[in-house]
């Protein structure tokens, strides 16, 4: 198989071929931030042979979906490497620059994990993030008492399971972009977050935008692309 190569001085192709991944080692110069590693589903010499050749070219690496085992393979490597465990994120190297705010609220604590990779991820690209979990609609006095600091955010990022009605509630309410993130938190008819996909999906608030059910990592990228913007 031929070997495709890059290097910071001579472009050859915009990504390096490893037979099983094809490294975007160009995608920092098209986004501002180097291709994120998706653990789940790879083999621990997959995962440690794609981060060492991203860490080869790039100041920083970030994976998500990482688990305890592996984060301590990682982790023996990459002494300076951080893992967030409820987040399931591993991050080596400095996040950029923080600048601007990103809100990130939760329907329960149940959504909370989902949130946290949310906030890692926005935090590791160069965001300020504050958390204002646990206000969710049942009790919605807990978010009116803190709209003035959630409307500082140039972004917000809403996670919620069950009836998903939070990212509609926060649509209504705020003025910043929502980007709306379906958990699989729920009792039966949730269905594993399909139904606040729906609710989300069908929101009439305007200004709400939804990403996959459990993405915290493709909300918490959105909205740190949102708060550079």
């Amino acid at each position: 198989m031929k070997r495709r190569t890059y290097t910071k001085k001579v472009f050859i192709d915009p990504y390096d071929d490893l037979g099983y991944a094809k490294l975007d080692l160009h995608r920092e110069k098209r986004k501002g931030f180097p291709e994120v590693i998706f653990a789940q589903g790879k083999t621990v010499k997959q995962v440690m042979n794609i981060t060492a050749r991203i860490h080869k070219f790039h100041e920083r690496v970030m994976l998500t979906r990482v688990e305890p085992a592996l984060a301590r393979v990682l982790k023996r490597k990459y002494r300076t490497g951080k893992f967030h465990p409820e987040a399931r994120v591993f991050v080596i190297g400095r996040a950029l620059p923080k600048q601007g705010l990103v809100a990130i609220l939760t329907g329960g604590t149940a959504d909370i994990p989902v949130a946290e990779e949310a906030a890692v991820t926005a935090e590791t690209i160069g965001s300020v993030v504050e958390r204002f979990y646990d206000v969710g609609v049942a009790g919605l006095h807990r978010l009116i008492s803190v709209r003035k600091e959630v409307n500082k955010a140039r972004a917000i990022i809403v996670v919620a399971g069950m009836d998903g009605v939070l990212a509609s509630v926060a649509g209504g309410l705020f003025s910043k972009p929502i980007v709306a993130v379906p958990t699989s938190i729920g009792y039966g008819l949730s269905l594993n977050g399909i139904t606040p996909l729906l609710t989300m999906l069908n929101s009439c608030a305007p200004g709400v935008a939804v990403v996959n059910i459990d993405n915290g990592f493709g909300a918490g990228y959105i909205a740190a692309m949102i708060n550079r913007s």
